[in-house]
């Protein structure tokens, strides 16, 4: 088990749910959302790399191992009704479950019983937005039950290829997934805490179309280095400044070991 987190700072008005006390010592305090919201969690290197694609586990080596980090990717995965990943992610994670007891086993009884405080599912949905063409049909979240956000020119192709366990949903007409109305079929379904574990570019189409409202983001003490544009930082596929300001406001900070724990409101 971890040691608690250091708290430096915390915005009084932050939601605070009723946690385990198990959860509240070791991240030293309660935690909660502003629902409905989409928020996002990353963890980067001290130089602002967040994925090496094709690197296995390259989330994990860029976090330096850390298991207070996967304390708060466990934690968030619990106070989420729905995870929203790309299919990148997949094709990134082949083993990936996106359950909350996998991220952080120590705590997995205190995580499953904020869940039943709140009376929400044993594990939050995993929810795919795809196109269709690059997504992994042999994943094993699909075999275990997933749902897959697409556009309707995909819909019919992807029902009848992916396991029996996962539902296809057509969010919207068009060449690409409108990730307002995937959002918006997700809130319809009693999702009203959205946590967004997509990559970069995920992130990114979610900046642009103003669907935000916090980011999670650990700061690891480990240099990643760049030699080639391969390595990605947190937004990419679309440029902010000089034309687009979007700013965070910092909410809380904690710290553990060397590594850092932030808190942004984006909107």
């Amino acid at each position: 088990m971890i040691e608690p987190f250091t708290v430096l700072a915390e915005d009084e008005d932050l939601p605070r749910w009723d946690v385990p006390a198990q959860l509240a010592t070791l991240y030293g305090g309660a935690i909660g959302l502003d629902e409905p919201c989409v928020v996002a969690n990353f963890v980067e290197s001290l130089d602002g790399v967040v994925a090496v694609p094709r690197l296995p586990r390259s989330h994990a080596l860029l976090g330096d191992e850390s298991d207070a980090d996967r304390f708060v990717l466990a934690l968030l995965r619990a106070c989420a009704d729905a995870v929203l990943v790309g299919s990148g992610t997949l094709l990134s994670s082949p083993k990936g479950t996106w359950r909350i007891d996998r991220a952080y086993p120590p705590a997995a009884d205190a995580l499953a019983e904020l869940r039943a405080r709140r009376d929400r599912s044993e594990q939050p949905l995993v929810a795919v937005v795809t196109t269709g063409g690059s997504l992994d049909l042999a994943h094993p979240v699909l075999e275990t039950g997933a749902l897959v956000l697409t556009t309707a020119g995909a819909a019919a192709g992807l029902r009848a290829r992916v396991p029996e366990a996962t539902e296809v949903v057509a969010v919207n007409e068009g060449d690409a997934v409108d990730l307002a109305a995937a959002v918006e079929v997700l809130h319809e379904r009693g999702c009203a805490a959205i946590l967004s574990e997509g990559g970069p570019t995920l992130f990114g189409q979610l900046l642009a179309s103003r669907l935000v409202d916090e980011l999670f983001l650990t700061v690891s003490p480990l240099l990643a280095g760049r030699a080639a544009a391969a390595r990605l930082g947190l937004v990419e596929g679309l440029e902010l400044v000089p034309q687009t300001r979007v700013a965070g406001r910092l909410r809380s900070v904690r710290t553990h070991g060397s590594h850092l724990f932030l808190r942004y409101a984006l909107r």
